[in-house]
């Protein structure tokens, strides 16, 4: 019996299986790599504090939604497969937005539509189509899990350096000492503009390629 528990729970985290979960952190990144979900990335990523909150909001619906398509993929017919994925992320976004306003409502404010918005995000909408209607749940969960990090990390970036050097705070408190501010620094209004935003997803596209690039020579 224990001979089985140790099988299953290594078919659980086996190394396709981790890769699910790695991979959309770094070579297979949503938006480093692939592109997509930069929307939410330039709207929202003024400070830091949203930027988690979206970020785990995506986490939440995106996990859950692999799983529930994947559970039901058998039963969906192929003609409606977009309307019955769109109502599961809608349904679960709805959740989302009623737990944010109930608990960070101040939060839930500034991102306003933003998290409406999660229900046409490409990703969630990729990973369904491209995965969980052809996998079981559980590699399904991992893949929207991981894809929904790979999504969290950049967005969490951006919102880091955007408050940070435009604003001096970080989840609202400041961070660079009066000191600074009395021998003539200022902080950059540009970077909390959305143009910043799309310059600094650009750097990171950048340096994530390049990166591969090297890793690629390498080997």
């Amino acid at each position: 019996m224990s001979e089985n528990m140790d099988n299953n729970k290594e078919s659980l985290f086996s190394l396709k299986n981790r890769k699910l979960l790695s991979n959309p952190l770094s070579k297979e990144n949503p938006i480093s790599v692939q592109v997509l979900g930069i929307c939410s990335v330039l709207a929202i990523t003024v400070q830091l504090r949203a930027s988690i909150v979206m970020a785990i909001s995506v986490i939440a619906v995106m996990g859950f939604a692999n799983v529930i398509i994947s559970l039901l993929r058998k039963t969906i017919p192929p003609r409606i497969r977009i309307i019955v994925q769109l109502t599961v992320i809608a349904s679960l976004v709805i959740l989302v937005d009623q737990i944010l306003k109930a608990y960070v409502y101040d939060v839930s404010r500034q991102l306003s539509v933003f998290v409406g918005l999660i229900i046409t995000n490409c990703i969630i909408m990729g990973r369904l189509e491209a995965f969980a209607l052809y996998n079981k749940p559980w590699p399904s969960f991992l893949d929207g899990i991981g894809n929904a990090a790979g999504y969290g990390w950049v967005l969490l970036t951006v919102g880091f350096f955007r408050e940070l050097l435009g604003s001096g705070t970080l989840m609202g408190y400041q961070v660079i000492p009066d000191a600074l501010y009395e021998v003539g620094y200022e902080n950059n209004g540009f970077m909390i503009l959305p143009p910043m935003a799309l310059i600094t997803v650009g750097v990171i596209i950048w340096v994530q390629r390049h990166r591969d690039r090297e890793l690629i020579d390498v080997s």
